[in-house]
């Protein structure tokens, strides 16, 4: 780490850099942003917002079992429940002819329910009561290696299985007459989003967790015209919000996860004011590009009749 440390203190001119906690958290925020951002572009495509909040409610609910189970680490137990309620709410929702939104609901509301229930008593519910809000400035060297995998693996799983689990998210008929497992990617995408989620839980929050996933893609979605942008501002919007988020919140003395979802949802707005403008902006630059093309072609043109022809085409067309 001492590398990575020296390098942002060459790099970032800010007093706060100085400190090692500091140092950690704008790693893990380099880190976790961009795996939120394609995460967060999955979940949207395949309509499964509600879904990460859910898991985010489960974290409790596997807090109290590892407590009851005697598992001292609680990211073990949080992981093996939220597993194991990802998988599950996937096996009830491909069994039931009710919408994705109720079932993952009935899930959530019980989990979040049952949790409560099991701290409050056993007494222990005030010890953990910080995962709701989550503290990225205590994060560990340990949880830091944690993230780096998390991404490695989410980076993976974006490049072997997007165009499957897109075509997926289109329409499932479709995906599998193109010869797909669309059970398996379903399941193996829940299993990610649970993993991810326990991981960053402690220091992102149960309360904001599912808005970081969520916010960067919509605000993308407002503003992209392919998939490609789509993802690329994602990632941008992610980067921004959480590095700016973690200088105010220093500068501030605000609490650093919700500051991130405060910038987070204001860029969201912005884009969404500019979506129609952009959309316009977008337009006119394709016409002007149509038509430098169409005249870059005419130029070429070996027939003169045919060359005054296509000219005053071109610029009627223009004048309308």
């Amino acid at each position: 780490m001492g590398v990575i440390y020296s390098i942002l203190e060459a790099l970032i001119p800010f007093e706060f850099i100085d400190y090692a906690f500091m140092k950690n958290a704008l790693i893990a925020i380099i880190l976790v942003t961009p795996v939120f951002a394609i995460l967060g572009t999955m979940i949207v495509n395949n309509k499964m917002a509600f879904f990460s909040d859910a898991l985010g409610h489960s974290a409790l609910t596997g807090i109290a079992l590892g407590m009851i189970l005697g598992i001292s680490n609680m990211n073990i137990s949080m992981i093996l429940f939220a597993v194991i309620f990802a998988l599950l709410l996937n096996y009830v929702k491909n069994k039931t002819n009710y919408g994705a939104d109720t079932i993952i609901s009935v899930f959530s509301s019980i989990a979040i329910a049952l949790g409560l229930a099991m701290l409050a008593q056993s007494g222990n519910f005030n010890k953990y009561s910080s995962y709701l809000v989550g503290d990225i400035l205590s994060i560990s060297n340990t949880e830091i290696l944690y993230l780096f995998l998390a991404f490695i693996a989410v980076i993976a799983f974006w490049y072997f299985t997007f165009n499957k689990l897109n075509v997926t998210s289109i329409n499932t008929t479709l995906a599998r007459s193109r010869g797909v497992n669309t059970k398996t990617i379903d399941n193996v995408f829940a299993v990610l989003i649970a993993i991810i989620v326990m991981i960053s839980i402690r220091f992102i929050g149960i309360l904001l967790i599912n808005s970081l996933l969520i916010l960067p893609a919509a605000s993308s979605r407002n503003v992209a015209r392919n998939m490609r942008t789509y993802h690329l501002f994602a990632v941008i919007f992610s980067l921004f919000s959480g590095i700016t988020g973690l200088i105010i919140s220093y500068y501030w003395n605000i609490p650093t996860g919700p500051m991130i979802v405060l910038i987070s949802g204001l860029i969201y707005f912005i884009t969404f004011g500019l979506k129609k403008k952009i959309k316009e902006w977008h337009s006119v630059f394709c016409t002007k590009k149509r038509y430098v093309s169409s005249l870059t072609y005419l130029c070429c043109l070996d027939n003169q009749f045919l060359f005054k022809l296509l000219i005053v085409y071109y610029f009627v067309s223009i004048c309308q």
